[in-house]
């Protein structure tokens, strides 16, 4: 059960019965959380200072007020001893011992849910998550998507709703135009057969390159002619500011803004000069510059011939995409993520057409320079659904998706787990589908930061190329194995053969990295480090998998049939130590993480919790005696605390995608 929703949903009639405006309802409701520190309560309520205020009453009397009424309902008292007022108002909530341990049993003895209940009424969720474009292997960056979606759609349906994941590849755009006049100019045959993506990635490197070159090219004079006209006009200013003291402080905003632009134009110009560079420096890529001129209008000639229905473009559309998928899907098995469907780009070509006919009998579409717009309230360009060229965008697609879904599976939400660069597309998307009314679902960008490397910037190889994400997991089962083969070195008598060891490390390296992203807050970017990631101490994915292997050992040490003793009618949870009670709370706290954590897509809620876990049971496990405990209703006590603490370890992290193991 959710403890804290249970307290909330009591009070709440009392204040409603107090306040008109459920939005302040909801606020004060808002104010009654876990206290900080347990000589205040095991709950706090907080909501008489503010609700004194709004009540011109002193907040002491409201508090009593509240407090009689807290006493008057049944549940309440059933649940809590009397309540406390403290300070100017504090509220202080203490759970009854024997109501404690009566849930604390029925969550042991609940051997699938741990107590969680099934969400009611349940909803349909899409989980739109990963989406790589198939052309390239995955790298770094796609880790966040993917893991953070994962997590997502495995507690969605755990809690009983029914959670679609949507992987929504880039299987049609222009990065096929790219492969396809990379193959038809540059191939290496035996490359190819060796290994098809390597190959198809090498030509996308390599006509992106060209095209980066040519444009480079375009883009460097205007700069520069922008940067004499910088520099002119602050040169005017400064000779006329020298002169005229009050056109001096008029001009000094301007005087900023254009250092600032200055700033930005020479940025920019280092990175176009790099570009530039890049194919100087190298005999053989001056030369294919040359010869490749035009590559640029080449590459969207062959993207339209692919979407045309070209038969030679189609043919290799067809036998690029089989080992790409492949590829990718050999990551998401390493990953341990499913996903239920992949309908990439090309999925939705046929509907696109489709798309801006129906904006156009809503009269939503205009034309502006040939192309075929909605223009929106609030944002500063309109959003083009189709090109001069009668190409679609990505937006015409995403629009084709939503409408596809809606029909499809009429959800109550869409969650997009994508990169926060994209923040604008999608408050664009979404602005546009309440005004075509494609859908009422919910629609919410489940935003993350960037993977950043040492230096603060994204993370990279030394070379400069994006890390690859095979690359990646290989280093990080490649460092667990060291680890886990020094600690099992280490025992006086080694446990694990060297196959075990291999499939510890594998869990442990994989676990690692994926949850050293998700305990970050999504929204926020992070410093990749291996060390960190699979350091035994802290809130890392290798403390929880030794906190849950080490309640195990208890069981191995004790030779105890732990299944048999949860299943014994006279077996049950008491307390006789303080840390038995706080780790109980903690244990029966679960529901609650996992609201928490849906409640604004931050799967951080659930590792934060599961930390809090791992640290109450290292406090009990310190200051109680578990195998040794006298007498033996007390050691079969604190045996059903170790086993609910393991089974909610793991279910915690399996909900996260990670696996624990037995032994480490």
């Amino acid at each position: 059960m959710n403890l804290l929703a249970s307290l909330r949903r009591a009070i709440r009639d009392i204040l409603a019965a107090r306040i008109d405006d459920p939005a302040v309802v909801d606020e004060l409701v808002g104010t009654i959380r876990p206290s900080t520190d347990p000589k205040f309560g095991d709950y706090q309520a907080n909501c008489a200072m503010p609700l004194g205020k709004r009540l011109g009453k002193p907040p002491r009397e409201i508090a009593a007020e509240l407090v009689a009424a807290v006493v008057a309902r049944p549940e309440i008292v059933a649940m809590c001893e009397p309540p406390e007022i403290a300070g100017p108002g504090f509220i202080n909530l203490r759970l009854r011992d024997e109501w404690l341990a009566a849930e604390v049993n029925r969550a042991a003895r609940d051997e699938e849910r741990l107590g969680v209940g099934i969400a009611s009424p349940a909803k349909t969720y899409v989980v739109d998550y990963s989406g790589p474009n198939v052309a390239k292997p995955m790298h770094v960056g796609h880790i966040r998507s993917t893991v953070i979606g994962d997590a997502l759609w495995r507690t969605l349906k755990f809690l009983g709703h029914n959670a679609i994941g949507d992987n929504h590849v880039g299987d049609w755009g222009t990065q096929f135009g790219m492969i396809i006049y990379g193959w038809k100019h540059f191939r290496d045959e035996a490359a190819y057969k060796a290994n098809a993506v390597e190959e198809l990635a090498r030509l996308y490197r390599l006509t992106r390159q060209l095209i980066d070159y040519w444009d480079a090219a375009t883009a460097l004079p205007k700069a520069t002619d922008r940067l004499v006209e910088i520099k002119t006009r602050l040169l005017t200013i400064q000779t006329e500011s020298e002169n005229d003291k009050i056109a001096a402080k008029k001009t000094s905003a301007e005087l900023k803004r254009l250092g600032a632009e200055l700033d930005d134009i020479a940025a920019v110009m280092a990175t176009l000069q790099s570009k530039l560079d890049a194919v100087h420096n190298n005999a053989r890529l001056s030369v294919l510059a040359v010869d490749h001129a035009a590559i640029n209008d080449a590459v969207l000639s062959e993207t339209a011939k692919l979407h045309a229905g070209d038969p030679e473009n189609l043919a290799l559309w067809r036998e690029f995409l089989p080992p790409c998928m492949s590829d990718i899907e050999t990551i998401y098995r390493r990953l341990g993520v499913k996903i239920d469907y992949t309908l990439g780009e090309s999925f939705y070509h046929d509907r696109l057409a489709g798309i801006v006919e129906l904006l156009a009998r809503k009269n939503l579409v205009r034309e502006s320079d040939g192309a075929k717009c909605v223009f929106l309230d609030g944002f500063d360009f309109p959003m083009i659904v189709q090109k001069r060229d009668g190409a679609f965008l990505y937006s015409t697609t995403d629009l084709a998706t939503i409408d596809y879904r809606e029909k499809t599976w009429r959800p109550d939400a869409i969650l997009y787990v994508v990169d926060h660069r994209q923040s604008g597309h999608f408050a664009q998307l979404f602005a546009a589908t309440r005004l075509a009314d494609l859908t009422d679902a919910e629609l919410a960008h489940v935003s993350f930061g960037t993977v950043l490397g040492d230096d603060g910037k994204p993370f990279k190889t030394r070379s400069g190329d994006t890390v690859g994400l095979g690359g990646l997991l290989d280093e990080a089962e490649r460092r667990a194995l060291a680890i886990v083969s020094e600690n099992d070195d280490a025992k006086p008598q080694p446990e694990l053969s060297a196959e075990e060891r291999a499939n510890v490390a594998r869990i442990v390296g994989i676990a690692a990295i994926k949850y050293a992203d998700l305990a970050h807050n999504r929204t926020s970017d992070y410093v990749f480090s291996y060390d960190k990631m699979l350091a035994t101490k802290g809130n890392t994915a290798t403390y929880m998998q030794y906190a849950y292997a080490r309640v195990r050992s208890i069981f191995r040490k004790g030779d105890v049939d732990i299944d048999a003793l949860r299943r014994e009618a006279a077996a049950e949870i008491v307390f006789t130590h303080p840390s038995e009670r706080a780790l109980a709370i903690g244990l029966l706290s679960l529901e609650e993480a996992l609201d928490s954590m849906l409640a604004g897509y931050y799967p951080h809620h659930l590792t934060t919790y599961l930390f809090d876990v791992a640290t109450r049971y290292s406090t009990f496990y310190q200051e109680c005696d578990v195998l040794k405990a006298e007498p033996e209703s007390t050691r079969t006590s604190r045996l059903l605390l170790c086993d609910l603490t393991a089974r909610t370890l793991k279910l915690g992290l399996g909900l996260l995608g990670i696996e624990t193991v037995e032994k480490m």
